[in-house]
């Protein structure tokens, strides 16, 4: 698009809105909003325009004591890991429902810390209260009697599930609100208690979360908030008084968790990058794939982990397959994330922006074939100091390839070929497999029974076929370099808990 297409949209929609400034000096510990210790600010920038917008306290080494003390208070000595599952699943529907009064502001902030269409965050509220309900489901899990008899003898063995304890809980800045919800829920339900750190450029619409929490009557010191720079987080990781990691984000820093966790002896789940793909068979109906293409393989501005932004298509109809993927990423409006309209917004941070130019600009050197974008996007209408990269489709893409290897986060699609001489799957799956990642996958074919082999095949965490969405109720996860351990599901629920065995005679 021109950048006069987008100049009249962009103004009158950011000028309607009379968008406020927001600063905040304080955090959520033990219940109320207090100041910070220190004097440090972070910014919150938009990256539309690329102007500062907001800016909240950058927490010292002494408000992380500070919320892991509450924490540890209400975990050791307060009521909520004694209420009844029951009576906890019916704060998490409480605040189900606080979170759904503030859908408008929390879709608003979403977008404009992070660049997200409002097309994508407007669900973001419906998505958290529906992960909040789930959850309040499986308390009946919890409160039934689990009693097991010995293979032999006259003893039985009654198993408990207990809460494990005081759970840091550290989100990403692509999805800040959910991927809280898919660790607090959990959290809560077991009985655990939480201090929860957004990443830097995402920390105000999580307080929309926490006062969906105050105004559901959650104990004071249950739940908690601390924001700041990553050092924030590394010192929340290594308190001695948390009990429990779980964190959202890239692998590198994921690897330190570990590490920091390991040495611990402390339990961690990591939820980390991707390179996912997705394997167009033969027999593919591509009308059908181009009206899911975007939300499975470049949602968000291809600022997702699970998405499959490797598009394997066989010999045989690669040429059809990039001429699909080239209109359908084409045609989709990039612009301001307020309109409605917009499906490709800006990078979410301006070291994104370039990484993902880096990334282009590494494509184009080796050889891949740009078949639309492949630049940074120029706009007007206000737009100009955006982090907005063209959305970019690579053909002639080989496996040893950068843009192949290693994953990108921006709106950058990588378009493969497979044999498919006489027939076999094999080399799609092979190819599939190339990747040190794996969290998600796809499956494009008209035959569900050969799409379900080759699903089966493929080694990763989910895959969708002809389709791909997370379900509440089914563990997703990621094997190698895309992390460790289970969030949704009851899978995800018992990463929460810590069992004890009680063996008696009858």
């Amino acid at each position: 698009m021109t950048a006069a297409t987008h100049e009249a949209p962009a103004v009158a929609a950011r000028a309607a809105l009379k968008l406020p400034y927001t600063h905040v000096d304080d955090l959520f510990i033990d219940g109320a909003w207090i100041p910070a210790r220190g004097t440090g600010r972070n910014p919150v920038t938009d990256p539309a325009t690329g102007e500062a917008w907001g800016s909240v306290p950058d927490g010292t080494a002494e408000d992380v004591d500070a919320a892991v003390v509450s924490a540890r208070r209400a975990f050791d000595a307060g009521e909520w890991p004694r209420l009844a599952p029951s009576v906890r699943a019916a704060y998490l529907l409480r605040i189900a429902e606080e979170v759904e009064k503030r859908a408008g502001e929390l879709s608003l902030t979403n977008t404009r810390e992070n660049g997200s269409p409002v097309s994508e965050s407007a669900g973001a509220a419906a998505n958290a209260a529906g992960i909040l309900r789930y959850f309040a489901t499986l308390a009946e899990y919890l409160e039934r009697e689990d009693v097991r008899a010995f293979p032999k003898g006259s003893g039985e063995s009654v198993v408990r599930r207990d809460p494990v304890g005081v759970c840091a809980l550290i989100a990403p800045w692509n999805f800040p609100i959910n991927l809280v919800v898919i660790k607090l829920a959990p959290a809560l339900l077991a009985g655990c208690t939480v201090v929860i750190k957004p990443a830097s450029p995402t920390p105000l619409s999580l307080r929309v979360v926490i006062d969906a929490v105050a105004a559901a009557g959650v104990p004071a010191g249950v739940v908690n908030l601390v924001t700041g720079s990553g050092r924030l987080g590394d010192q929340l990781v290594k308190h001695p008084g948390v009990d429990k990691v779980a964190f959202t984000g890239s692998t590198p820093v994921g690897r330190k968790i570990a590490a920091a966790c390991g040495e611990l002896l402390r339990p961690v789940t990591l939820e980390l990058g991707g390179k996912s793909s997705a394997v167009v068979l033969p027999d593919a109906d591509l009308d059908a794939m181009s009206k899911v293409l975007i939300r499975s393989c470049l949602r968000n501005t291809g600022q997702t982990c699970y998405i499959s932004t490797r598009i394997l298509a066989p010999a045989s109809r690669y040429e059809e397959v990039v001429d699909m993927v080239t209109a359908t990423i084409a045609a989709a409006k990039q612009g301001d994330p307020l309109e409605p309209d917009t499906v490709f917004g800006p990078c979410a941070t301006e070291s994104q922006y370039r990484t993902v130019l880096e990334y282009v600009e590494s494509g184009l050197a080796e050889g891949a074939r740009a078949t639309t974008g492949g630049r940074a996007a120029s706009l007007g209408g206000g737009l100009e100091g955006g982090y907005f990269v063209e959305p970019t489709v690579f053909a002639d893409v080989t496996p040893a390839m950068r843009i192949s290897r290693e994953e990108i986060f921006g709106p950058v699609i990588c378009i493969l070929k497979y044999d498919d001489a006489g027939g076999s799957a094999d080399a799609a799956v092979a190819l599939a497999n190339n990747t040190e990642f794996g969290l998600g996958g796809l499956v494009f074919g008209s035959d569900p029974g050969t799409a379900m082999a080759v699903a089966e095949r493929m080694d990763t965490g989910s895959v969708g076929i002809n389709f791909f969405a997370s379900n509440h109720a089914a563990p997703f996860g990621g094997r190698h370099d895309s992390g460790l351990g289970t969030e949704y599901g009851v899978e995800g629920l018992n990463a929460y808990l810590s069992y004890k065995s009680i063996h008696r005679k009858v």
